[in-house]
């Protein structure tokens, strides 16, 4: 069932680096993009992907990984991601983006899930750095990275308390907790 997905579907941030994920699998996830919606049916997307520790080692460095998260830099050797996919907004397509990574992203988390691997949605990401490291061209626009792999790490749901914060914490046996409303405080 989909909502059995969709609580699997964390934002996970260390892995079994040994895991690989293959380029085929990478693939197939992006079928799962290419078929979902697009705003007026302009597919403006496009899709780098990274399975090999050469191009991964590039691409790590230039993200944040856990705002929240005081004092970690993101997971250590051994515990980043297989694979990573880039997603661009193509200028000669559409100027401006406004949904469609986010349900590319989704659609491609939900099938990474369901097929046993785990990933997190990055935005806080050096771009000037990353169109440099991957000789990117102007006209795409990077929007979004997913980083995929086996998860290594439990992640474990929470109702939002009275104080109301929201902010993501680890436990000292490492589990990631994520703080989420109620369903009757956000429906109007």
């Amino acid at each position: 069932m989909i909502k059995d997905l969709i609580v699997k579907n964390r934002s996970y941030r260390r892995f079994y680096e040994n895991h690989s994920v293959s380029e085929s699998t990478l693939q197939e996830l992006i079928e799962l993009a290419r078929l979902s919606p697009s705003a007026s049916n302009l597919q403006p997307l496009k899709y780098y992907l990274s399975s090999d520790s050469k191009s991964n080692d590039k691409i790590f460095p230039c993200l944040g990984w856990a705002g929240s998260l005081q004092n970690w830099q993101g997971p250590r050797e051994s515990e980043r991601p297989s694979a990573y996919i880039i997603i661009f907004g193509d200028r000669n397509i559409n100027k401006s983006i406004d949904c469609d990574h986010g349900i590319a992203a989704q659609s491609i988390l939900l099938g990474a899930v369901e097929i046993g691997l785990g990933g997190c949605i990055i935005a806080s990401i050096d771009r000037d750095k990353l169109r440099s490291l991957l000789n990117i061209a102007d006209n795409l626009d990077i929007l979004l990275i997913l980083a995929l792999g086996e998860p290594k790490e439990a992640v474990k749901i929470e109702r939002v308390e009275n104080d109301g914060d929201i902010k993501y914490w680890r436990d000292k046996e490492q589990i990631h907790h994520v703080p989420k409303r109620s369903l009757e405080e956000i429906i109007i």
